[in-house]
């Protein structure tokens, strides 16, 4: 009958629409810091995750630039059961939309590197790549991230400063973390915590995290994230020397997590998870980020892509086994509810800096706070660390803060609203009602 092969198709189509909404979950809520720890709410929230740059820096491509790639992998993500992933590079020329969106319905947040290899701080030189074109594309990134509620924060900078004698770029670095906070403070965004992760080097790690967080208000990062391999299985929290880290660390007011850790100089049995997401830990540390998803030739990895296919390895088990066996400490893990700036460094033989004296922002880039930084170059374009204008002299303290009201609303408010089953189930009223009411004459 003519009635009852519309209702049949209807309710086929119906029923997709109802599907396709289960798949869906609404926007995660945005993560903040308050203390020494990060939240999502009124809960704590540790992060659990993964570093995520197949190709690796030898092959820069954007993972979740592509969607055929980035959904093979997060299948692989929701087995480890991490919460954030770590990426290094993308291409902020193209949309990251349906990524992103394919991240967030799995229930993972983003952090994420600012820099590409052609646009980022020398080491050898800092003072001519700290310029105008550079923080052009750095905003221009931001700009294309800000609008995700599951992109958890922004890295200025990666191990820029490996070993004593490069520490002279650590203004330079704590200016682009600078820079990058009252951008999205006068661009109108949500505030999205912005940080450094710092090379493993024990000669200057604690110099380089009391100078991020010394100074004024608006000079001071919002969280610090280092790399550590020192944990080496077998070992323990205090044969491998993170009691000792937790004790430095101790009076640190703003969030601290690990960038990269894994040590794979044996099997990786990942016994150090016991600890970071414990109260060995948690009144100080906020998780880490495993090194790395993909093996990239350094035996690092937890799975083995050919191309489209994914092959998980030994040590994707052994992570896997480690976080579903250790579950996160209960209430707000000990956190410090408030504490003070630290005090900058004296200068040493292991920290080439004196003082907290930063260098301006350069004289062409400070349009981009009112106008917006425009189109990004994305992985190609020229480069910047020798070009543009560099900066003219050194800052006045506070100058990094956010003037006036902001220019421009979040983009969030331009987003759809989450899907909700109510919606489909009315549909599915009414497309039922028209159907049989239709049959009948």
């Amino acid at each position: 009958m003519k009635g009852l092969s519309i209702l049949s198709t209807s309710v086929a189509l119906a029923t997709t629409a109802y599907a396709a909404a289960l798949s869906k979950r609404g926007d995660l809520p945005s993560v903040t810091v308050k203390g020494n720890a990060f939240w999502t709410g009124s809960d704590r929230f540790y992060v659990r995750g993964v570093d995520y740059q197949p190709g690796g820096s030898s092959k820069v491509t954007d993972p979740i630039a592509d969607p055929s790639t980035c959904k093979r992998d997060i299948a692989e993500f929701q087995k480890l059961g991490i919460n954030t992933v770590r990426v290094y590079s993308v291409d902020n020329s193209k949309s990251h939309d349906e990524c992103m969106q394919a991240l967030n319905d799995a229930g993972i947040y983003l952090v994420l590197d600012v820099n590409t290899p052609l646009y980022s701080i020398n080491r050898a030189d800092p003072a001519s790549s700290y310029n105008d074109v550079y923080l052009q594309n750095v905003f221009a990134t931001v700009d294309a991230f800000q609008k995700y509620p599951n992109t958890l924060a922004f890295f200025s900078g990666n191990e820029v400063i490996n070993d004593a004698g490069s520490t002279k770029c650590a203004p330079y670095v704590k200016a682009v973390t600078r820079d990058i906070r009252q951008y999205i403070g006068s661009r109108g965004y949500r505030k999205i915590p912005v940080g450094y992760s710092a090379a493993d080097v024990e000669q200057n790690r604690k110099q380089m995290a009391d100078f991020m967080n010394c100074g004024t208000d608006d000079e001071r990062s919002d969280f610090f994230a280092f790399n550590d391999y020192s944990w080496c299985d077998p070992s323990d929290f205090t044969t491998s020397g993170w009691k000792d880290k937790v004790k430095n660390f101790s009076d640190y007011s703003i969030p601290l997590f690990l960038s990269e850790y894994g040590c794979n100089t044996n099997t990786r049995k990942f016994e150090e998870v016991k600890s970071l997401y414990s109260t060995d830990m948690s009144a100080v540390f906020s998780g880490g980020l495993v090194y790395e998803y993909s093996e990239e030739g350094s035996k690092y990895g937890l799975v083995e892509i050919s191309g489209s296919s994914v092959s998980e390895l030994d040590d994707f088990g052994a992570l896997q086994s480690a976080l579903s066996g250790q579950s996160n400490p209960s209430g707000d893990g000990g956190y410090k509810a408030s504490g003070a700036a630290s005090t900058c460094p004296p200068q040493s033989g292991n920290w080439d800096v004196s003082g907290d004296q930063l260098p301006a922002i350069p004289d062409p880039a400070k349009k981009y706070m009112t106008q917006g930084a425009g189109a990004g170059v994305g992985l190609g374009g020229s480069g910047s660390q020798n070009a543009g204008t560099k900066s003219s002299g050194f800052a006045s303290p506070g100058s990094g803060s956010v003037n006036g009201s902001p220019t421009k609303k979040s983009d969030a408010s331009l987003r759809a609203p989450p899907m909700t089953f109510a919606p489909v189930m009315c549909g599915l009223v009414v497309v039922l009602s028209s159907v049989l009411g239709a049959s009948l004459l």
